[in-house]
């Protein structure tokens, strides 16, 4: 259990880590299989999300999935900018706990 705490960032706590939830139709179709995304720090890891996860909602986290989405371009008629890149963490949780999103 020490080796993992050498690969926390101490710099950000729970709130600055778990951005928001992502409310989707591909991510409720996820959750009835206990598996809820969240939109994450682009800086964070496997190891300070799933810490954030416990601490903030009192579960227990068996896996984490992240992918890096890259930014995208994006065109409003002749003005041409982009939309930015952003992390997002899918979480698998024990069976015995649930996540109430909606309350």
């Amino acid at each position: 259990m020490q080796t993992n705490l050498l690969y926390i960032n101490h710099n950000y706590n729970n709130t600055n880590i778990i951005k928001y939830p992502v409310i989707s139709d591909k991510a409720l179709a996820l959750a009835s299989d206990n598996r809820y995304s969240f939109m994450v720090n682009p800086s964070s890891n496997k190891i300070s999300i799933k810490l954030a996860i416990e601490e903030l909602f009192n579960v227990k986290v068996i896996k984490i999935n992240t992918c890096n989405i890259p930014k995208k371009k994006k065109r409003i008629g002749k003005y041409i900018g982009w939309k930015p890149n952003y992390k997002k963490a899918i979480v698998t949780l024990a069976d015995d706990y649930v996540i109430n999103l909606f309350v």
